[in-house]
C-alpha cells in the first residue's frame, strides 16, 4: 500500500527574538551571526509551554486541513530531542491523550535533527504493512529550554517550533507518495552533539556536576564537516537509486541548521542554491521540526504543486542522516 503526505501543519511560538537581543548578553553581533549562520531571528516558547503543546497545535492544523479527526489516526510518531519528560512518558502519548485519539499507537523517535525524515519512513512502513491507514508524524522541539544562554557558539543557533504531517494510505495507481527513503547513522560521532548529564551513563549529581552539563553541547566544526558530506552523499544516493537527475527535482528541503552548511553542500554537489528551500533566517535551527515547518511554509506559499518531486535531507545527533524522495 502506498503512503503519501495528505496534509501538513505547523506551530510557531509568538515570541520572536532578534540577533540584537543576543548582543546585549554575549560577545556577538547581528552581523557575525548572520554571516556565520544565516540566522536573523528565532521563536521561543512562552513560560509554561512544552514540546507537546507545540506538537498538538501543529497536529490540529494538519488534521483540519486533511479533513480528518483524531479518531481517524492509527499511530502518532513524535520526533523530538526535547521531550516533555526525560525518557518516559513518551511525548507522543501526551499528544495522543490531548488529541483524544483513543485507539492510537504512540511513540517518540529519537534521531536528532533527522527525526522527521526517519518518521516519514517509519510511517510508510506501517502503512505498507497495512497496520495503519493514517499516521500523524510530528517534529517538535523546545531547544531553547536546553541551551546555555551564555554560550555564544550555541545559544544563537536554536529556536522552538513544531511541524506535523498526516501520512495516509493511497491508491497504488496514484503517483503521489513517499517513494524512497535513505536513512543511515554514524554512531562513532555520537558524542559530537549531546546533553552529557541526566542519563544512565552520567546521572546528574548536584554535588559533583554543574547545571551546564544538562545543556546541549556541540563540536561545531566536526558536525559541520559531517553535515556537508552526508547532505551531498544522501542526495546523490537518492537520485541514483531512483534513476533521476537533479533537474527533475522541484525542491530540496534541507534541515535548517546553518546556511553555510547548505552553501558548502551546494558548491560540492554542483546543485544551485536556488534548488534548496531555506527559511533559517526566520526560525533558526528547530532540529526535528525544521523540515516540516519548511514544508508547511512552502505549502502556504503555494510553492508545492501536486506531482512535484521533492527531496528532504538532514543530519543530526546520533549521528544520523538521510533523506526522503516525495512526490507531492
Amino acid at each position: 500500500m502506498k503512503a503519501y503526505i495528505k496534509s501538513i501543519g505547523a506551530s510557531i511560538p509568538e515570541r520572536r527574538i532578534s540577533n540584537e537581543e543576543f548582543a546585549r548578553r554575549v560577545d556577538t553581533t547581528d552581523e557575525w551571526i548572520v554571516s556565520h549562520t544565516g540566522i536573523s531571528f528565532r521563536h521561543v516558547v512562552a513560560d509554561g509551554q512544552a514540546t507537546s503543546d507545540l506538537a498538538i497545535a501543529a497536529a490540529n492544523m494538519a488534521l483540519e486541513r486533511a479533513g480528518l479527526t483524531s479518531e481517524d489516526i492509527d499511530m502518532i510518531l513524535v520526533a523530538t530531542a526535547t521531550p516533555d519528560f526525560v525518557g518516559f512518558p513518551a511525548t507522543a502519548c501526551i499528544v495522543q491523550d490531548e488529541l483524544r485519539a483513543p485507539h492510537t499507537a504512540a511513540m517518540d523517535i529519537v534521531a536528532g535533527c533527522t527525526g522527521f525524515i526517519y518518521g516519514l519512513e517509519t510511517a510508510r512502513g506501517y502503512i505498507s504493512s497495512s497496520f495503519a491507514r493514517n499516521v500523524l508524524v510530528i517534529g517538535a522541539e523546545c531547544l531553547t529550554r536546553i541551551m546555555d544562554w551564555d554560550d555564544r557558539d550555541t545559544c544563537v543557533l536554536f529556536g522552538d517550533g513544531a511541524g506535523a504531517a498526516i501520512v495516509s494510505a493511497g491508491s497504488e495507481e496514484s503517483d503521489r507518495g513517499i517513494l524512497y527513503s535513505f536513512i543511515r547513522s554514524q554512531g562513532s560521532g555520537a558524542r559530537l552533539l549531546e546533553r552529557t548529564a541526566g542519563g544512565s551513563r552520567f546521572p546528574f549529581e548536584p554535588d559533583k556536576m554543574t547545571v551546564k552539563e544538562l545543556y546541549l553541547r556541540m563540536d561545531g566544526r566536526k558536525v559541520y564537516n559531517f553535515a556537508v558530506r552526508v547532505i551531498v552523499d544522501s542526495i546523490k544516493k537518492i537520485l541514483e537509486k531512483n534513476s533521476l537527475d537533479i533537474e527533475q527535482i522541484k525542491y530540496i528541503v534541507p534541515h535548517q541548521a546553518n546556511i553555510r552548511i547548505v552553501e558548502a553542500a551546494s558548491k560540492r554537489s554542483k546543485i544551485p542554491m536556488g534548488k534548496f528551500y531555506m527559511n533559517i533566517d526566520e526560525y533558526a535551527n528547530t532540529s526535528a521540526a525544521t523540515i516540516p515547518i519548511a514544508l508547511n511554509e512552502m505549502w502556504e506559499k503555494k510553492l508545492l504543486k501536486e506531482g512535484d518531486l521533492i527531496i528532504t535531507v538532514g543530519f543530526g545527533a546520533g549521528l544520523t542522516y538521510g533523506g526522503n524522495l516525495i512526490r507531492w
